[in-house]
C-alpha cells in the first residue's frame, strides 16, 4: 500500500466522484480508477460503490477512511516538523438547515484557524441533502431540528443511516416578520393572527416530505404559501410582501440589516436544534473547534447548551 493511494482515496470521498477527484489531482480518470482498484485488491476489500448520487464508501470503506485520515494527518505532522513542507490543506464541511448562527460560527472558524491553506464548505441545503452529505462523508457535521411532529421519523432515519444526533439547545416557536409588518404591534402572535399573511417556507426538493420541513406546523392549512430556496429570498419576501415564517427566534441583525424581528408564537411546541454526525466518523480538530464556536454563538443569544 502506498501513501499516494491513501491520498487518492480520501480525495474521491471528498468529491463523491472519481471524475471530479481526478480533476483536482490533475490525473486522468482511468489512472485514478486503476489506483483505486489496486488498493482494493491489495487490501482485499471493496471500498466504494456507485449510486445515483455518486460514489459512496461501503461500510468497510468508511472504517478504512478513518484510519486513512489518521495516517495522512500523522504524515503531515512529520513533514511539517522535519521537511519544512507547507501544511496539509485543512478540510471541513458542514451541511445545515437555514440558520444564521450556523453561518456566524463558520465565519468565525475561518478567522480563527491558523492555516493559510484550507478548503471549507458550508451547505445551507434541503433536509434530505443533509442526510446524504453525512452518509457519503461530504460533510462531517449536519445541523437540523427535531420537534414532536418529526422526531419519531427523524430518529428512525438516524438509526437506519447510522447517524448520531446530539442536541444543542431548545427554543420556543417564533414568527419572523419585517419591521414594517402590522403584526409587530403585538407582543405575541396566534395562528389566527397569521392567517391573512403569506406563509414563507423552504422547499425540500423532490422528496418534499412534511417531516423534512424546516418549519414547524408544516401540516397547518394556509391560503397563501410561497416556497423559497435561500435565506436572502425569504427575508426579501418578508419585507416586500409582509410574509412570515416560523423558526427558533434566533435572528441576526448583522446578516439581515436589522429589518427582520422575531415575535413569540402562542403555540405549545418545542424546537430542539442539534448536530448530527455519522457514527463511524471521529470528528476532526477543525470540526470540534466549529462546534465550540457554534455553542458560543447560541449562548450569546441567551440559550442554554445541553449538558453544560
Amino acid at each position: 500500500m502506498k501513501l499516494q493511494q491513501l491520498i487518492y482515496f480520501e480525495k474521491i470521498i471528498e468529491h463523491g466522484s472519481i471524475n471530479e477527484a481526478a480533476k483536482s489531482l490533475y490525473l486522468t480518470q482511468p489512472s485514478l480508477s486503476k489506483a483505486l482498484q489496486e488498493l482494493e485488491e491489495e487490501m482485499k476489500v471493496q471500498l466504494l460503490i456507485r449510486t445515483k448520487q455518486g460514489i459512496v464508501p461501503t461500510d468497510q470503506g468508511r472504517e478504512f477512511l478513518i484510519y486513512c485520515r489518521q495516517i495522512l494527518d500523522q504524515v503531515n505532522l512529520l513533514e511539517e516538523r522535519f521537511k519544512k513542507e507547507p501544511p496539509r490543506k485543512q478540510n471541513f464541511s458542514v451541511s445545515a438547515q437555514h440558520y444564521a448562527f450556523v453561518v456566524h460560527a463558520f465565519v468565525d472558524l475561518i478567522k480563527t484557524i491558523p492555516a493559510d491553506i484550507y478548503d471549507f464548505t458550508l451547505r445551507e441545503t434541503e433536509t434530505e441533502n443533509i442526510f446524504q452529505d453525512l452518509i457519503s462523508f461530504k460533510s462531517e457535521i449536519g445541523i437540523l431540528y427535531l420537534n414532536r411532529f418529526n422526531r419519531q421519523v427523524m430518529e428512525k432515519l438516524f438509526k437506519e443511516k447510522n447517524l448520531v444526533f446530539t442536541p444543542l439547545f431548545e427554543a420556543k416557536p417564533h414568527v419572523f416578520v419585517s419591521r414594517s409588518n402590522p403584526l409587530v404591534a403585538k407582543d405575541r402572535l396566534t395562528l389566527d393572527d397569521l392567517a391573512p399573511y403569506p406563509y414563507l417556507s423552504y422547499e425540500q426538493g423532490e422528496t418534499n416530505s412534511l417531516y423534512f420541513s424546516e418549519e414547524i406546523l408544516s401540516t397547518w392549512r394556509r391560503q397563501k404559501n410561497i416556497k423559497v430556496s435561500d435565506r436572502t429570498t425569504i427575508f426579501n419576501l418578508m419585507v416586500g410582501l409582509n410574509g412570515y415564517t416560523i423558526s427558533s427566534g434566533i435572528i441576526s441583525s448583522d446578516l439581515n440589516d436589522d429589518k427582520i424581528i422575531a415575535i413569540p408564537l402562542d403555540y405549545d411546541d418545542t424546537i430542539r436544534l442539534g448536530w448530527v454526525r455519522h457514527q463511524q466518523i471521529l470528528l476532526s480538530p477543525i470540526a470540534k473547534m466549529y462546534l465550540t464556536l457554534l455553542k458560543s454563538h447560541i449562548k450569546g443569544y441567551g440559550f442554554d447548551i445541553y449538558n453544560e
